[in-house]
């Protein structure tokens, strides 16, 4: 069995006559660094296969804006909210994207994430966009089980509804994971005829981040996310602690970008973890290669509602053991005891116990870093996830 083994879709999609022919396909993202960071490749195989690509974010990030112009793909910027339920900023978010829709007349549409999806599923609906296709890169907090309350569920609702009429009449749907796609089968958020193809994850450029030999220095523990508490920053905080005492050689780096949302983790909160002698926090980056490089385990205690998530994908490329929780996307990218060690959500001891065995077996982190770099090889390669989407989607180049 893979760790990908999921019930593939019943159907794909039927085709017009002109499905693969040169088509005019508009991607709609919450951020535009993600266009980079986990979708250039996609876009890139989109123009590749003589399609005319744009898409459209909120922020105005130059430098990305700058890369999807190199690779031939205009770009739109949109006003959105990533985070937040304010009507009246929706409804613009909504108004915005009709009115692109309307005025560059797209024949596709590739939507991922919550907003994307919703809003760009609505007004492409207005628009009478004919193909519409939506990505379900993870849920969040929208379905977890720790969320309770009134209010929690009432959002949920919401949530689900709006789905259900963006996603009305919607082409196929794509999901990274057998938790998610279950759960949109039994909120019904597509129809039931609707295709719902698993993919694995955004993949990973293989080439990009190349394998190499976990022996730094000293004995390296690397967590990558950003900073809120769901990602388990203060458990990967409380095991260090407790290993860096009987373990003082050892290092627990933190990198990754501060987060607004009130779930964040503050500035205070991380000195004091660094005051306390065991965590290092090293900021954010663009480029995680380096840090990947000099670091021996990859740890993502996670209990967020993650889809596969991409940071674990770029260690196991790089050659990285993963210690990781067995909760929906994390489990995705690990074969317990084989490429490193899933722990339940929340439980420090088990955290620190599994992180302490690379430490007790020093050729362990190699052994099991190179079985990570196999099962990025045959499970995680950018370029077969970007084919499944392409012909899921009837873009995929003429053969």
């Amino acid at each position: 069995m893979t760790l990908l083994e999921r019930p593939q879709s019943l159907r794909l999609p039927p085709l017009d006559p002109l499905a693969r022919s040169r088509r005019h396909v508009l991607v709609v993202a919450s951020l535009t660094k993600s266009l980079v960071n986990f979708r250039l490749e996609l876009l890139r195989a989109m123009v590749a296969a003589g399609h005319r690509v744009s898409a459209a974010a909120p922020d105005d990030d130059p430098d990305a804006i700058a890369t999807l112009r190199t690779i031939g793909v205009a770009f739109e910027r949109i006003p959105m909210a990533r985070a937040g339920v304010n009507p009246f900023a929706d409804l613009r978010t909504l108004a915005a994207l009709t009115r692109l829709m309307r005025r560059t007349r797209p024949d596709v549409l590739f939507a991922y994430t919550m907003k994307p999806i919703i809003y760009g599923g609505l007004a492409a609906r207005l628009a009478g966009v004919p193909r519409r296709h939506a990505m379900f890169t993870g849920f969040g907090y929208m379905f977890s089980a720790t969320d309770g309350g009134r209010k929690a569920a009432a959002v949920r609702e919401i949530g689900v509804q709006l789905y259900r009429r963006a996603l009305a009449g919607c082409d196929a749907a794509f999901s990274y994971n057998e938790t998610d796609a279950a759960d949109i089968r039994r909120h019904r958020l597509i129809a039931d005829d609707v295709p719902l193809v698993s993919v694995a994850g955004s993949g990973v450029d293989l080439a990009h981040f190349g394998a190499s030999a976990p022996f730094p220095d000293a004995p390296t523990f690397l967590l990558v996310a950003r900073l809120l508490r769901q990602k388990g920053i203060g458990e990967f905080a409380a095991a260090a602690l407790m290993l860096k005492a009987r373990w003082p050689q050892a290092r627990f780096l933190v990198l990754g970008p501060f987060d607004p949302s009130p779930l964040g983790v503050g500035a205070d909160e991380m000195a004091r973890w660094q005051a306390d002698g065991a965590i290092e926090y090293l900021g954010e980056t663009r480029d995680v290669r380096p840090f990947l490089a000099q670091a021996s385990v990859f740890v993502l205690p996670s209990y967020y509602r993650e889809g596969i998530p991409r940071s674990a994908l770029e260690a196991l490329a790089a050659g990285r053991p993963v210690v990781t929780t067995d909760a929906p996307g994390c489990r995705e990218t690990v074969l317990h005891g084989d490429n490193g060690y899933l722990v339940p959500p929340r439980d420090v001891p088990a955290l620190t116990e599994a992180m302490e065995r690379f430490l007790l077996d020093a050729g362990l982190a190699e052994r099991m870093g190179r079985r990570s770099r196999q099962i990025a090889e045959t499970q995680f390669d950018v370029h077969a996830v970007n084919r499944s989407l392409l012909a899921a989607m009837g873009l995929g180049p003429e053969v």
